[in-house]
């Protein structure tokens, strides 16, 4: 019968991210010893008073469907989040909209905003879903290819090179999956100044926002009074409360477009777990003491893996400003490339990374190592890399 499943996901691969997850597992169920530095999620435990409050949510019978906008308690505490850490104002009756994970809230977001043959400017090294998403839709990435000798900032320049009469929006993640590099003040202002000159629409993915270093201060894009009407800022809880598997994230923005994303919630998946947000009051409203601790480890941790790369043949690797990946040079290595690298660690050294080139352009010659796993198993990762490395002359 041929393709009988839509033309529209011959563009579309699977995961990469992904990916490497299933070999791991796969390779480990055949009893090889993997570590797995692959992934991007948080080896810590959520908060206990996260727990008890979805555990009590479930004991009570809070079990049943809720408003598909999300519990007014939560898109209140969501709010109130965002006008103190973030200096974004918007009404939590009309302006936010709960999601079951930043993912599901990243999807709506382009369904609301992109038509089939729309352009969405996508800076890259990217986190693999952003182009997927838009293609699944029937709009065009356009991937921006960042410049890894100006630490991957986004300028004017390279968004004027790439904007179109199509173009429709940008999709922004600070600090970035897989770089770790965080927005500056500077290219806050140029992508608003580009944003305004040309009527773009921004889409701001901000889930690492809690994990900055340096005494980093996290730029929202919608902070920006010139941006506030055009931006959606997404967020969850994956990452900074460690509730990968809770599934909660949010939407906020303008109320025009945040009613018509309020559509696409109803239509698909109705609402979000009723208990699981209650855990989502408890987050941000409880201590966030939980959350100062697992940064303060992660910053150990950032520490132990860029002196560990760095002191491998051939591996250069700065310092990332947030979130849990260091983006490592690999190019004067030898390898022919980035795929070819990974392997190769993973055949000799039984070590999972990620190549930089499954984010897009500007990450071929990089590969990405995520720290969220203990102190022993990084080291350990080293030891047998620089070993295999030292092997290999």
């Amino acid at each position: 019968m041929g393709n009988r499943a839509a033309a529209r996901f011959g563009g579309v691969g699977k995961s990469a991210t992904y990916a490497v997850f299933d070999m791991v597992a796969q390779l480990r169920a055949q009893g090889v010893d993997v570590l797995d530095l692959g992934g991007g999620e948080p080896d810590f435990d959520t908060p206990a008073h996260v727990v008890e409050e979805a555990v009590g949510a479930l004991r009570e019978g809070f079990t049943h469907y809720t408003p598909s906008r999300g519990l007014p308690a939560l898109c209140e505490a969501v709010s109130e989040k965002l006008a103190k850490d973030n200096g974004i104002t918007v009404d939590a009756a009309t302006d936010i909209l709960v999601t079951p994970s930043a993912k599901h809230a990243l999807f709506a977001a382009l369904v609301t905003v992109l038509d089939p043959g729309d352009e969405l400017l996508v800076p890259t090294p990217s986190w693999v879903s952003y182009t997927a998403m838009a293609r699944l839709i029937g709009a065009h990435p356009v991937q921006v290819g960042l410049d890894a000798a100006n630490g991957f900032r986004i300028t004017r320049e390279l968004l004027e090179a790439h904007v179109s009469p199509r173009t429709k929006a940008l999709l922004v993640n600070t600090p970035n999956n897989p770089t770790g590099h965080c927005l500056t003040h500077e290219e806050a202002r140029a992508i608003s100044q580009f944003a305004d000159e040309h009527d773009v629409l921004l889409i701001a993915d901000e889930i690492y926002e809690k994990i900055l270093y340096d005494g980093r201060e996290h730029v929202s894009l919608g902070a920006l009074p010139c941006c506030a009407d055009r931006t959606i800022t997404v967020n969850g809880f994956s990452k900074g409360y460690a509730m990968t598997g809770w599934r909660l994230g949010y939407a906020a923005g303008p109320t025009d477009l945040m009613e018509q994303m309020l559509k696409v919630a109803q239509h698909t998946v109705g609402c979000t777990g009723s208990f699981v947000q209650r855990g989502g009051i408890a987050a941000l409203t409880g201590p966030q003491g939980p959350v100062r601790e697992m940064r303060e480890e992660y910053a150990r941790r950032r520490e132990l893996t860029v002196r560990g790369l760095n002191a491998l043949p051939g591996v250069v690797c700065s310092p990332p400003d947030g979130a849990f990946y260091a983006f490592a040079d690999i190019r004067d290595t030898g390898f022919a490339d980035a795929a070819s690298f990974a392997q190769w660690v993973l055949e000799r050294a039984g070590v999972a990374l990620m190549p930089g080139s499954a984010f897009g352009p500007g990450g071929e010659g990089f590969v990405r190592l995520s720290f969220a796993t203990s102190p022993e198993v990084l080291e350990t990762a080293f030891e047998r890399m620089g070993r295999a490395l030292a092997e290999r002359g």
